[in-house]
């Protein structure tokens, strides 16, 4: 018998076939990828109508345009394609509501129908993304399917289907499919019904495993030991500026922390990673289109900076922060901290080393891989020279500097901290240097990206070069064409508020958003809104304003003058007097640990503080 001879691969968006249901399927060997054609990332992006379907030609962006074309309706944006395993609803675009979905195990006794979704787990062949294809036709013995990435070649001649998987049915009625690869594994199938008979049950279901259980540590006895080590810079310098040895600055919390269930970690790694991708979405979206980036307060001769930053840096994000309201209510993101975010040195470090010292047992500390995950972000960056850390002369600033200088050098990189500006000079070619002579080309920093936008508004002129040996002011150093930053210039976008509206639009009634606007409408006024200015820090100018526009908490602050949007009133949960914020953090857009701010206002500031969290126990 001889061997049937290769398929040819076709050129990276050539067409493979079409599929029941007249939709195309298209090569997504990016390897053969015409540059003058997708020069950028922004240009792999795929939209039908208006509407985003996902990156050419991956499997979950043929998944989403077929059963637009086909049934109306797309599911939410996802990090990976196994996540659309656990999502339990889509959006129908032509009735403007949303439908329920239900997923089933491979083995399930509910059989697959033609339309849904077959779901492969990460790993083996589909590494760590999975994989997700339509599924056309079922037989008792084999079902048809339709998909991309998964090869390259063309569909045989006159076929609708890519290809066929063998199907076979046991006593009970379970409907079971071979996995035609050994290393990879079939989750089940995907289906839009309201009856979850057989169907697959989430933890998270289950409200009340969202509930963080306050707790106290049981004895008094060490609370005034020393127990942070003073000849670590970083530990000094934080010991220094909370005078003594102490998580909490307020005595009443200094036995305080909190537990919860790992299924409420679990929600908050999968929505953190979710989320991100989604705020990069938006972030490209509000770049396209210049009616919604007036909104961003931005200075006009910065745009093109940020686009140069946004095309060329997209991938360059270091880390980041969540801002999250958790409980039995649900899981919604407030906004996320791209730029200049804090408590990594708290929620990395200090709360580990408060359980050791309080002997704390019966769960995992949750950031207790987030150091490591820093470290493994700052490896994958080609720096070729110094970094040097800025930072402003500011004792929380020097603590957060001294931790991010023992990342990046764990990461195998030489780092230089720069405490202020006066230590700098501009040379004659338009350069900065260091005190000792070193040419700065790459910078970690402290100060947000909006300081020296200030400069900006203040100057009414865009940077220019200083005289030779003067002090570069911070925006001459930020801008400067030869330094690159971390983190990147385009993170002003998705710090801004003014991304929440845009987010909403994008994905309305997406499980972990709140409604959000540029104009108080009456549904905000109906449920209670928040009022932010679009550019804030630590809570500054926030008002909370109830359904009956009775006002139940206001910061003041220096952004009063800015522009706000508004958003759906959704409070953090009050535990034992205290109002408690979950904060994620990611790494390379990863969840990376997690974390508490409290605060005994319902706004979380600059003084609020930051107590220790456990994962690992069950209600």
């Amino acid at each position: 018998m001889k061997n049937k001879e290769p398929r040819a691969d076709l050129v990276f968006g050539e067409e493979l076939g079409v599929a029941v249901g007249g939709v195309s399927s298209y090569s997504c060997d990016y390897k053969t990828a015409d540059e003058s054609i997708f020069p950028s990332r922004s240009d792999y992006r795929s939209y039908v109508d208006g509407i985003y379907m996902g990156y050419k030609w991956q499997c979950v962006e043929f998944a989403r345009r077929w059963l637009y074309v086909n049934k109306g309706y797309i599911f939410n944006d996802v990090a990976m394609a196994y996540d659309i395993f656990r999502l339990r609803d889509v959006r129908d675009l032509v009735n403007n509501q949303t439908l329920p979905l239900n997923a089933f195990k491979n083995g399930s006794q509910r059989r697959p129908e033609a339309g849904c979704l077959l779901m492969w787990d990460q790993g083996g062949e589909f590494e760590e993304t999975g994989h997700v294809a339509i599924i056309t036709e079922v037989f008792e013995d084999k079902i048809h399917i339709i998909e991309q990435n998964m090869h390259f070649y063309s569909w045989p001649e006159g076929q609708n289907f890519s290809r066929e998987i063998k199907a076979k049915v046991g006593s009970k009625g379970d409907y079971w499919l071979h996995c035609p690869s050994n290393d990879s594994t079939i989750l089940g199938w995907v289906i839009q019904t309201d009856d979850p008979t057989h169907g697959v049950v989430l933890e998270a279901a289950e409200k009340e495993l969202f509930n963080l259980v306050p707790c106290k540590v049981l004895s008094r006895a060490p609370i005034e030991t020393p127990w942070l080590n003073l000849a670590n810079e970083d530990e000094s310098a934080y010991v220094d500026m909370m005078g003594g040895h102490k998580l909490s600055a307020d005595i009443s919390t200094a036995q305080t922390y909190y537990r919860m269930t790992q299924a409420a970690k679990g929600a908050l790694e999968s929505a953190t990673d979710e989320l991100h991708q989604m705020f990069l979405h938006a972030t490209e979206y509000a770049l396209e289109h210049p009616e919604l980036l007036s909104k961003f307060g931005l200075p006009e001769a910065i745009l093109k900076k940020i686009r140069v930053s946004w095309a060329n840096r997209k991938n360059q994000l270091i880390t980041s922060r969540f801002d999250f309201a958790l409980s039995e209510n649900g899981l919604k993101v407030y906004e996320y901290n791209c730029d200049s975010a804090s408590c990594y040195m708290e929620v990395a470090k200090i709360q580990g080393k408060w359980f050791k010292h309080h002997g704390v047992k019966g769960g995992s500390d949750a950031g207790s891989g987030l150091f490591k995950q820093l470290v493994k972000a700052w490896k994958s960056c080609e720096i070729d020279s110094v970094i040097h850390v800025l930072q402003d002369d500011d004792p929380e600033e020097t603590y957060h500097a001294l931790f991010m200088k023992d990342a990046i050098e764990a990461a195998g990189y030489e780092c230089v901290l720069v405490k202020g500006l006066a230590s700098l000079r501009s040379t004659e070619n338009g350069l900065v240097e260091d005190s000792y002579g070193n040419t700065i080309k790459w910078v970690w920093k402290t100060w947000a990206w909006e300081t020296a936008l200030d400069e900006l508004r203040f100057d009414g002129k865009t940077q220019q070069k200083n005289l030779t040996g003067s002090i570069p002011t911070l925006s001459e150093v930020l801008l400067n064409d030869d330094i690159m930053v971390f983190e990147p210039l385009w993170t002003l976008i998705p710090s801004n508020k003014a991304i929440l509206p845009i987010l909403w639009t994008l994905f309305p009634n997406h499980p972990n958003l709140l409604n959000a606007s540029f104009e108080l409408t009456p549904e905000l006024i109906e449920s209670g809104h928040v009022v932010k200015p679009i550019v804030g820090r630590c809570g500054a100018n926030i008002q909370l304003i109830d359904h009956n526009q009775n006002t139940l908490a206001h910061k003041p602050g220096e952004f009063e003058d800015r522009a706000q949007i508004y958003q759906q009133l959704f409070p953090l949960p009050l535990i034992d007097n205290l109002y408690v914020q979950i904060c994620t953090f990611t790494a390379k857009g990863n969840y990376a640990g997690s974390g508490t701010r409290v605060d005994p206002t319902m706004i979380i500031g600059k003084d609020s503080d930051c107590l220790a969290l456990q994962i690992g126990y069950e209600q």
